[in-house]
């Protein structure tokens, strides 16, 4: 039997490539083979060939999962028991979500940004104190930055506490970091262009590769895919219901 009609084979080659199975992947095993079949190969593919580690590629989904604009408790389980087994330690784990926090800055620096535009304060003088911080821990979005410290310093100096002072000690490189900054806000659930147009040239300069970058972006579409589980799951509850509901047997048989 080809491999895409065998269900076995499709089930042992979507564990071997996502590395789980669940429910709503054995619902779809029955109801559609060919989309767990193709999408292993296709989520798979970043993780398979781009140069970042295992550990990283698992912080990555970390990342997206508890991402407040994803929140996406199953797929943590997943990926988080995936990330510790792949030599993860809880540092890394909390530096994590440490820069999950910190993604709603990029929202907060773009509609600072409009608001300067419509009513101009004057700028942050050049000596501030403030100015050689914001250039020190937060370099990429600096221009923004400064503009938000003359409307409102005291906001920025708690800010810039917490991007120093929140991160647990002994977690990610700075390369790792910015490589998590880019996948949370190139993920289609938030996708902040003016966030990477910032950060990417950035990450570049401090020897990022090109192919690191591309990977997380490309891993970021997967989440998608949970779209697709909360139907399968949603389906056989509604069958399920629909045979033990009388007169609706006959519709779902």
């Amino acid at each position: 039997m080809h491999a895409l009609n065998d269900p076995a084979a499709i089930k042992a080659r979507f564990i071997a490539a996502r590395g789980y199975w669940r429910p709503w992947t054995e619902t779809l095993l029955h109801a559609n083979p060919a989309f767990l079949s193709t999408y292993a190969e296709y989520a798979g593919y970043p993780a398979r060939t781009g140069p970042l580690t295992p550990r990283m590629v698992e912080l990555i989904y970390v990342a997206l999962d508890t991402s407040p604009t994803h929140l996406y408790e199953a797929g943590l389980t997943t990926h988080l028991k995936l990330a510790l087994a792949a030599g993860a330690s809880e540092a890394d784990v909390f530096d994590v979500l440490h820069l999950v926090t910190l993604q709603g800055l990029g929202a907060v620096l773009q509609a600072a940004d409009v608001l300067d535009e419509a009513a101009p304060s004057a700028a942050l003088p050049p000596d501030d104190p403030l100015a050689a911080r914001i250039q020190a821990l937060w370099p990429d979005q600096a221009a923004s930055l400064l503009r938000l410290a003359a409307q409102d310093p005291g906001y920025v100096a708690v800010l810039l506490d917490f991007v120093e002072g929140g991160a647990p000690a002994g977690g990610l490189s700075h390369a790792e970091r910015l490589l998590v900054r880019i996948a949370l806000h190139a993920a289609f659930t938030e996708g902040n262009r003016g966030a990477l147009q910032a950060l990417i040239p950035h990450a570049l300069t401090q020897g990022v590769t090109r192919a690191e970058i591309l990977q997380v972006i490309q891993l970021g579409a997967h989440l998608a895919v949970h779209g697709a589980s909360l139907g399968a799951t949603v389906y056989t509850k509604v069958v399920a219901d629909n045979r033990n509901e009388p007169g609706k047997a006959d519709a779902t048989a």
